[in-house]
């Protein structure tokens, strides 16, 4: 009897150790925009990716739209573990400390998609990346969205155009700076919020990719939209430190070819999605879409660049410099 009773014990013991083991990693991935954007298709390519290549292994829940956590909130939640990665727009990592990151807002930095991939995938975008580490934080990949362009309820033809309205913008100095520099005033607003504040009137305009302008439905309450392009807005894939290094090293290496190829679908996806939502705003005509002159995009650009030099002592001159140099190299046009 005693012999019976040490089998049936040391089977329920062995299937319950089986079950534990059969119980997939699970892995939250919180972000604040909507599913058709190109973070949230590329989000959702992941899930599949990482599933597939895993077996079942890995299982990845996708949060869109702030339904877990709003843009001020995810990154203590993932530091603190409550989710497992995100993927904020490069803006969000200046508050955090890593001020490096603030060098992607620069206005009028990248002229072109192949510039800004000379350094998101090259050695200055790893380093730059490496810096969250200490922040209990792994940066995997960096995901585009696309070029920013302006929008208000008032036509915007010159830098004067913006002068004295409110603009809301992400959480960023060098957003501040570029704000004031146009005479603008700076609103700093989480994304979930942006489209109440524009049909309330609490912020007069943005700044956005046509993708997030035309998924978040901005373009209903703001009546002009310049195609400036003056900025680029873009994703780092970032994942709890704790927890990356704890999966199983075969696990980790599926995973890695798997945002690899996400990566690849993400930017890719990315100017094509911002294209066809263009297209989708004209079409609404809703919002009154104004391309910019050469002279009238040259007088932003004068008006814009001076800010590099006012943030070159907040994220470091010799990241700037190595930037330049790196950008100054002839690339093919793959123009925006």
């Amino acid at each position: 009897m005693k012999k019976m009773k040490l089998l049936v014990a040391s089977m329920l013991a062995a299937c319950s150790t089986w079950a534990v083991a059969q119980q997939p990693i699970v892995i939250k991935f919180s972000h604040v925009v909507a599913n058709d954007t190109p973070k949230g298709l590329a989000a959702e390519y992941f899930k599949k990716k990482a599933e597939d290549m895993t077996k079942g292994r890995v299982k990845v829940e996708v949060y869109a739209n702030s339904t877990l956590y709003k843009d001020k909130e995810e990154m203590e939640a993932l530091q603190l573990g409550a989710v497992q990665m995100l993927a904020p727009s490069l803006a969000k990592f200046g508050p955090l400390g890593v001020k490096e990151f603030e060098m992607f807002d620069l206005p009028y930095i990248f002229d072109n998609y192949d510039q800004l991939h000379k350094i998101t995938e090259g050695p200055i975008g790893k380093s730059i990346l490496a810096k969250l580490e200490p922040k209990g934080i792994r940066g995997l990949s960096y995901w585009d969205n696309g070029f920013k362009s302006f929008s208000a309820n008032t036509p915007i033809k010159l830098p004067t155009d913006l002068k004295g309205k409110k603009m809301r913008i992400q959480s960023s100095k060098v957003l501040e700076a570029q704000m004031r520099a146009l005479g603008a005033l700076p609103q700093v607003l989480p994304f979930s919020e942006v489209y109440q504040a524009l049909q309330t009137g609490v912020v007069d305009g943005t700044e956005n990719p046509i993708s997030n302008l035309y998924t978040q439905k901005m373009y209903e309450v703001q009546k002009h939209l310049a195609l400036t392009e003056h900025g680029y807005l873009g994703y780092a894939v970032i994942v709890n430190k704790k927890f990356w290094d704890g999966l199983p090293p075969d696990v980790r290496e599926q995973l890695e070819k798997a945002m690899l190829e996400s990566t690849a679908f993400a930017n890719r996806i990315a100017k094509h999605q911002n294209d066809q939502d263009l297209e989708k705003v004209k079409k609404s005509g809703k919002t009154a879409v104004y391309t910019p002159t050469a002279a009238e995009r040259d007088a932003f650009k004068k008006a814009l660049m001076p800010v590099h030099k006012e943030m070159a002592p907040r994220i470091g001159p010799e990241l700037l410099q190595a930037v330049y140099a790196d950008l100054a190299a002839p690339t093919k046009g793959n123009k925006k």
